[in-house]
């Protein structure tokens, strides 16, 4: 992985807000130290900013269609410091839409993300899924990541998980008390979504000093607009024989199963470890 300088609000002590980001300009903005990576510092943990894209997508393309699925590929390292987001529509209709939306650091773009919006109808005589409901989150005891994880994004989280987690499968809770932006309020989706990227940090199936297991893209199904605040995780991780893996989570929220996330993960094992 090339290594990123770290740019971000709060790295050398200075002050910063309590938000992921700070606004520069309509489509420009400042990545804070609640926003760092976990696999170096000098980079964007996927989290928050896929939760910022999304946002701007709501932002300057508002409408009444539902999101259905979105999908984030991380073209390259997510840096810290200034970028610009960029939103355009590329599939328009009156009942079906798709969105585009690209964040660049100069001239280099690290996330390209699509959105499916589908048109709003009462389906609710048909409503089900076959996905289990998962204990609330004040019956599952506390998570530390601090063993595991480092960088600014994982210390602003508060999470739980359930004592009979093991190794590549659990369930979680996660919620944090950072905006996407300083000032403004989160989108409903957007704000849930800024936690999901999450998953494959959860239930580790190797520790990452030993097994290096990033994801190269997220991708969100939806079968409802979920509620923001906590965020829960039915996860399971699964590495294959020759460097693929997967990280695949029934996602809800706290009345229920919302969708699904999965993530394609690049297995390396570490030199030496």
């Amino acid at each position: 992985m090339p290594i990123a300088q770290n740019l971000h609000l709060g790295h050398e002590d200075d002050d910063y807000p309590d938000a992921f980001y700070v606004r520069r300009g309509e489509h420009q903005f400042m990545s804070t130290l609640h926003s760092q990576g976990a696999w170096q510092p000098g980079e964007q943990h996927l989290a928050p900013a896929a939760g910022l894209v999304l946002a701007e997508i709501e932002r300057h393309l508002p409408s009444d269609k539902l999101i259905s699925r979105v999908s984030f590929d991380v073209l390259g390292v997510i840096h810290s410091g200034p970028f610009s987001i960029e939103v355009e529509v590329v599939r328009p209709g009156r009942s079906i839409e798709l969105v585009e939306a690209r964040m660049r650091h100069g001239e280099q773009t690290s996330i390209h993300a699509r959105v499916w919006r589908l048109q709003a109808s009462d389906t609710s005589p048909v409503q089900g899924n076959e996905w289990p409901v998962l204990p609330p989150p004040d019956a599952v005891p506390p998570l530390t990541f601090s063993s595991v994880w480092n960088g600014g994004f994982i210390a602003s989280l508060e999470g739980r998980r359930s004592a009979e987690a093991q190794p590549g499968r659990g369930h979680s809770w996660l919620r944090t008390h950072c905006p996407l932006v300083a000032g403004e309020a989160d989108p409903p989706v957007a704000s849930f979504v800024k936690l999901v990227d999450t998953a494959n940090g959860l239930v580790v199936r190797e520790h990452p000093e030993r097994v290096f297991f990033a994801n190269v893209d997220l991708t969100i199904h939806l079968t409802r607009q979920p509620q923001a605040g906590w965020v829960g995780f039915d996860t399971r991780v699964s590495f294959g024989p020759t460097g693929l893996g997967e990280t695949f989570s029934v996602l809800s929220d706290i009345h229920g199963p919302v969708g699904t996330a999965a993530q394609s993960l690049t297995v390396r094992l570490r030199q030496g470890a």
